[in-house]
C-alpha cells in the first residue's frame, strides 16, 4: 500500500484508546443489572477475582498478538501461525454481527439523551408510562432507524480521521469527560435519601446469595466487559508503540474498565434504593426505570441528560472499536485505502443494524431459529462467538505461541521474570480455557445448575 502504518502517541494514549474499547454499555447498562439480580457485594467480588484469572490473562495474549505483529486481527494471526487465522476471522465476524445490534441500542441512548435535553422525558413520570414509551419507540418502523443511523454515521466520522486524528483524539477527550459524568452522578446518588442503602447493596458481600450461575455471570461479565475475543484489543495494540509497557497497560485498563463499572453501580444502586425499587429489575433498569425516577428528582431534566450523554459517550467508545476491527481488516488485507474500507464498514453494518432495529417491530414474524434478527445477532455474538474466541485465544497463547515471543512481549524483554510468569503460562493453558468453556457449554445449555 505504500503507506507507513499509523501508531499511538504514547503510555497515556494507549491506555486511554484500549480502556475506551473496554469501557462501554457492558460497564454501565449491563454491569448493575447483572450485579443487581446476583447479590450485589458478593457478585462483585467474585467479579473482580474473574479479572484476575480470566480478564488479565487473555487481555495480555492479545496485547501480544497485536503488538508483535503490528497487523489487523486476521493478519496477526496468519503472520504467526497461518491455520489459526479462523481467530482473526472469528474477530472479524464477531465484530460484524455485533455493530448489526450495538448500534440499535447505541441509537436508543442517543434518543434518550435528545428528549432528556428537550424536555420530552420528564412527561413520563412512572416506570409503567415508560415502560410504554420505550416499547412504542422501539418497535416504530422509522425512529430508532434513524437514530442509528445518526450513531453508525458518528462512528463512521471518527474512523475515517484515523487512527491519531480520530481514534486517539476522541479518547482523550471521551474517556476524561466520561469519568467526570460518572463522578458527578454517583455523588448526587449517593446524596438521595437511603442511598447508602445502595452503596451497602454493592459493597457488603452476602454470600448466601451466591450459587455456581452467580460466578458463570461474573466470568461471563469480566469477558464481555473488557471486550476480549472480539480483536478489539488485538488491533488496537497493533498501534502501540515498542517501548509501550504491555503489563503496565493491561493493568490500567483493567483497573479502569472496573472503576467505570463500580461507579455506575455507585450511580443506579442509591438511586433505585432511595425510591424503594428492587435492584433485580434487569435489563430495563436504564432505559425504564431510571427515567422515571429522574423525573422525581430536582433538576431532573439536567441529571437525565448527563446520565444519557454519559451512555452516549460509552457507547461511542466501544462502536469505535469494533468499526476500527473491520476496517483496519480491509485496509490491510484487501488493501483498500481507509477512507474506502470505512464506507464499506459503515454501510454494511448499518443496513443489518436497520433490519435488526425493523425486527423488533415491523419485521418481528421473520425468525432465525425462533428468534428475531436482534436477539440472533446478540445470542450468537454472547453466547457463541466471544466465549469460544476467548478460549481459542488461550490455547493459542498457552500452547502454540512461541514462549519466547510471549515472554519477551509481555515483559519488555526480561521485566517479567520467574513464578509470574510461569503463573500467566498456567492460566492461559488450563484455568482460562476451562473456565471460558464452561461459559460456552452453560451458555448453550449443555449443562444445568
Amino acid at each position: 500500500m505504500g503507506e507507513k502504518r499509523a501508531s499511538l502517541g504514547g503510555r497515556l494514549s494507549a491506555v486511554l484508546v484500549a480502556a475506551g474499547s473496554a469501557v462501554g454499555l457492558g460497564n454501565i447498562w449491563r454491569f448493575p443489572y447483572v450485579a443487581g439480580e446476583n447479590g450485589g457485594g458478593a457478585f462483585l467480588a467474585i467479579y473482580i477475582g474473574c479479572i484476575l484469572l480470566l480478564g488479565i490473562p487473555v487481555l495480555l495474549a492479545e496485547f501480544t498478538v497485536g503488538r508483535h505483529t503490528h497487523k489487523n486481527a486476521v493478519g496477526a494471526y496468519r503472520s504467526l501461525a497461518k491455520r489459526w487465522s479462523f481467530l482473526g476471522y472469528n474477530s472479524a465476524i464477531s465484530s460484524l454481527l455485533i455493530l448489526g445490534f450495538y448500534f440499535v441500542v447505541s441509537g436508543w441512548t442517543l434518543e434518550y439523551f435528545t428528549s432528556s435535553v428537550s424536555g420530552a422525558i420528564a412527561e413520563y413520570t412512572s416506570s409503567t408510562i415508560n415502560a410504554e414509551r420505550f416499547a412504542a419507540f422501539t418497535t416504530d418502523p422509522m425512529r430508532p432507524v434513524i437514530y442509528t443511523i445518526i450513531f453508525a454515521l458518528l462512528t463512521h466520522v471518527i474512523i475515517a480521521l484515523g487512527v491519531q486524528k480520530g481514534i486517539e483524539r476522541s479518547s482523550k477527550m471521551l474517556m476524561p469527560v466520561l469519568f467526570i459524568m460518572l463522578i458527578i452522578l454517583a455523588v448526587r446518588a449517593v446524596t438521595m435519601p437511603n442511598g447508602l442503602e445502595g452503596l451497602r447493596f454493592l459493597f457488603t458481600p452476602d454470600f448466601s446469595k451466591v450459587s455456581a450461575k452467580t460466578f458463570l455471570d461474573a466470568m461471563g461479565q469480566a469477558f464481555f466487559s473488557l471486550s476480549i475475543g472480539l480483536g478489539c484489543m488485538i488491533t488496537y495494540s497493533s498501534y502501540f508503540s515498542d517501548k509501550t509497557n504491555l503489563q503496565n497497560t493491561a493493568y490500567n485498563v483493567v483497573a479502569l474498565d472496573t472503576l467505570v463499572a463500580i461507579l455506575a453501580g455507585m450511580v443506579i444502586f442509591p438511586v433505585v434504593f432511595s425510591v424503594g425499587i428492587e435492584p433485580t429489575s434487569g435489563p430495563s433498569l436504564v432505559f425504564v426505570t431510571l427515567p422515571s425516577i429522574f423525573n422525581t428528582m430536582a433538576f431532573g431534566p439536567l441529571w437525565s441528560t448527563i446520565f444519557f450523554l454519559l451512555l452516549v459517550f460509552a457507547a461511542l467508545t466501544s462502536t469505535i472499536s469494533l468499526h476500527e476491527v473491520l476496517t483496519a481488516y480491509l485496509h490491510e488485507e484487501w488493501h483498500m485505502s481507509r477512507k474506502v474500507a470505512a464506507w464499506i464498514v459503515t454501510i454494511v453494518t448499518t443496513l443489518l443494524a436497520c433490519a435488526s432495529s425493523l425486527s423488533l417491530g415491523v419485521w418481528s414474524d421473520f425468525k432465525i431459529c425462533g428468534l428475531n434478527i436482534f436477539d440472533s445477532l446478540d445470542f450468537v455474538t454472547a453466547n457463541i462467538l466471544l466465549p469460544l474466541g476467548g478460549f481459542f485465544t488461550s490455547i493459542f497463547a498457552g500452547w502454540v505461541l512461541d514462549r519466547e515471543i510471549l515472554r519477551d512481549e509481555i515483559s519488555d524483554h526480561g521485566r517479567l521474570k520467574g513464578r509470574l510468569f510461569g503463573l500467566l503460562v498456567v492460566l492461559l493453558r488450563y484455568v482460562c480455557p476451562i473456565l471460558l468453556l464452561s461459559i460456552f457449554l452453560y451458555n448453550m445449555g449443555l449443562f444445568r445448575l
